[in-house]
């Protein structure tokens, strides 16, 4: 997802009442991204077409129960060729994913014929036109393991830290209890101290390229939360032994590839849950 996000998944941070009202018992929901660059100039055009196609769709299915949560996302660095917009929606399971896909045709198919009765330009060629679609890529991934504070207030378009890994082969256990000794209990204080919205340790729900094999995410209501973040990590650290120091750098290092590790912050620009009822 370096790609995703070298491309974004938010996640994702979404679906704060559907995760609340999940038992544990209940598989986690899913979060499915539409990794875009789009072309010079042509960043408007893409935010009307994200209007007038996908949003009707997603907004209808979010409000039937289908899609959770969906939002837009950039990247705060850029790089060439990289990813310059990242459309996420997250779903419960495999059905609603498909619901969505099928919907999203639709869709499309409904605005073709009405492009050609009216003799105007198709969605089809809009989007050739506004977006390189060679550097299209699509990813579906699950949280592992997700805790979420309060929603967020009216009107807060979340920041959102990924730092993705590249487990070795068979070592996907111990990477997560290695995580979750001495990493979770730092976000949960986190979440608790209202200082971040919701962390998650996830992972691609169906493999594509082995570009990684895990990642963490971390939502804050603006860039200084991730500052906060930092200087919790550090304390922690600065607070242990070197003996524990070197010991939890070891155990990371043996179950992962250290060089293959990168991070990437998006901003969001369009954030959506569902109504509170």
């Amino acid at each position: 997802m370096r790609q995703i996000l070298h491309a974004s998944l938010l996640l994702l941070l979404a679906c704060f009442a559907a995760f609340g009202q999940q038992t544990p018992t209940q598989p986690p929901p899913l979060t499915f991204y539409y990794d875009y660059h789009v072309n010079p100039g042509k960043e408007e055009e893409f935010m009307n077409l994200i209007k007038t196609v996908g949003a009707p769709v997603r907004d209808k299915l979010m409000a039937d129960g289908v899609v959770l949560a969906w939002g837009m996302e950039t990247p705060i660095l850029r790089f060439p060729g990289g990813t310059t917009n990242l459309i996420w929606f997250t779903v419960a399971n495999m059905e609603g994913v498909d619901k969505v896909l099928m919907a999203m045709e639709a869709q499309q198919a409904k605005l073709e014929a009405e492009a050609k009765a009216s003799n105007s330009k198709p969605p089809s060629e809009r989007i050739r036109e506004a977006v390189d679609m060679s550097k299209t890529r699509d990813w579906l991934t699950v949280d592992q393991v997700v805790k979420l504070g309060p929603n967020p207030a009216p009107g807060v378009l979340p920041i959102t830290r990924y730092n993705f890994v590249k487990v070795k082969p068979g070592k996907g256990a111990d990477y997560r209890k290695t995580w979750e000794k001495y990493n979770k209990p730092i976000f949960d204080k986190l979440v608790a101290d209202g200082v971040i919205l919701a962390f998650g340790l996830a992972a691609e729900a169906i493999k594509t390229d082995g570009d990684f094999t895990h990642y963490v995410w971390m939502a804050t209501a603006n860039m200084a939360g991730l500052d906060k973040i930092a200087a919790a990590f550090a304390a922690d650290r600065a607070g242990r032994t070197e003996a524990e120091r070197n010991s939890i750098t070891q155990a990371f290092t043996d179950a992962t590839e250290p060089d293959k590790a990168r991070s990437m912050v998006t901003r969001s620009r369009i954030f959506r849950l569902p109504a509170a009822k």
